[in-house]
């Protein structure tokens, strides 16, 4: 496949030495060389800020006060704008909570709504910070493994109701799903929803990639699949991964059921949270018209990256890559080379000089995989096949 040098994304911006996780903290992390080594663990990309953010970050410093602040009317104007022209969810922004990012949503949420050595349910493998979670806050973890079929994760309810101990309060669900990119359908979330209820399940939807479907991709909000869960439905959305804005820390935490939106404010309102700045500032910016264009050249993008990221794996003896659907995190299957998992970790690490997300760390399931992170210019993407092929080229 041939690179494409006509796109902004292409730029190279060299992060190192910037306080960037992904490129600062890898040789801590996994002993990859921060001079040499790639970062594509994570979940952040390496594209220049657009104009339009840069604009409003100006805007904010022209002012020259940093204060409490008020005015979130145009803040949530801009997230129902960018929900029904989006996704056709016509949000109701007073069932909204601002947090700071959606982990902290969703510890929240967990600490709300269970209790200390309830049980917490993962699809596993998962995006880690899950079971994290579950830990941090003292809960229990069930894993429900996803079935690989044909190089496609599919759920499997059937399976499921053995798994179950009967003290699962809620479950944890990516949509789309980190890592392997799926795009959930409509008769698979409908099955989630059946599951929920039958179990007395709190549904907690996370849908922070739900902005990055490929072409021809379409990712279903929850409430609008399945609007009869929105009685035990929590969806938690942000602009911070379609934008990179992360670090500013901004999500929003959504519930539309009155009595267990009464019940999270009162736990929320503990807390004396209220939203960051600058955080309101870049999220409002992003769901704009001008947003929706970036993003619409950026999916293509992504797109292209991870056919190129395919292409190159699967000329690897021994690895091969799940299909993607969405996101910018590519989920590699080392199993085909018959090493143990250090042993191809190592040759990643060590001999490609690319950090990559283990995949043990996701949960049952990904034990001989690792994620490795496209959102980058694409001829780093070729870089990292390149490596690849060279520390796994005496299998050819």
């Amino acid at each position: 496949m041939s690179l494409d040098t006509a796109s902004p994304f292409d730029e190279i911006i060299d992060r190192r030495g910037t306080n960037a996780s992904k490129w600062d903290l890898m040789e801590r992390a996994f002993g990859v060389p921060q001079e040499t080594g790639l970062a594509m663990w994570v979940a952040d990309m390496d594209f220049r800020a657009p104009d339009f953010l840069q604009a409003a970050v100006q805007a904010q410093l022209q002012k020259a006060n940093y204060g409490y602040f008020c005015g979130l009317e145009s803040f949530n104007e801009a997230v129902h704008w960018w929900m029904s022209e989006r996704h056709g969810w016509a949000i109701d922004t007073d069932h909204m909570f601002t947090t700071y990012g959606l982990g902290h949503g969703i510890a929240m949420a967990i600490q709300c709504f269970t209790a200390p050595e309830d049980h917490v349910a993962i699809f596993s493998p998962v995006y880690h910070e899950f079971a994290i979670k579950i830990g941090k806050t003292g809960r229990n973890l069930t894993e429900l493994p996803l079935v690989n079929r044909n190089g496609r994760y599919e759920m499997d309810f059937d399976a499921y109701e053995a798994r179950m101990t009967g003290r699962e309060k809620m479950v944890l669900f990516s949509s789309p799903h980190n890592p392997a990119g799926r795009v959930w359908t409509q008769a698979e979330l409908a099955q989630l929803a059946a599951f929920c209820r039958r179990h007395d399940l709190i549904l907690v939807s996370d849908e922070i990639h739900h902005d990055l479907t490929f072409p021809g991709q379409t990712h279903l909000p929850m409430p609008v699949a399945c609007p009869e869960i929105t009685d035990r439905l929590i969806v938690t959305t942000s602009a911070s991964k379609t934008f990179n804005i992360a670090g500013t820390r901004c999500g929003c935490v959504t519930i539309p059921d009155p009595a267990l939106r009464e019940r999270f404010g009162r736990f929320y309102r503990g807390f004396d949270i209220n939203p960051n700045l600058f955080g309101i500032a870049l999220m409002e910016a992003a769901y704009s018209p001008a947003g929706a264009a970036w993003v619409d050249e950026l999916r293509p993008y992504i797109a292209g990256n991870a056919a190129l990221f395919a292409e190159g794996i699967a000329a690897i003896p021994g690895l091969s890559a799940m299909p993607m659907e969405s996101t910018y995190l590519a989920w590699v299957d080392f199993s085909g080379t018959g090493m143990a998992r250090e042993e191809f970790q190592g040759r990643v690490y060590k001999g490609a000089e690319i950090a990559a997300t283990p995949g043990h760390t996701l949960g049952t399931g990904g034990e001989s995989f690792m994620r490795f992170n496209l959102g980058m210019p694409r001829a780093r993407v070729q870089e990292a096949v390149e490596r690849l092929a060279r520390a796994f080229g005496d299998l050819q």
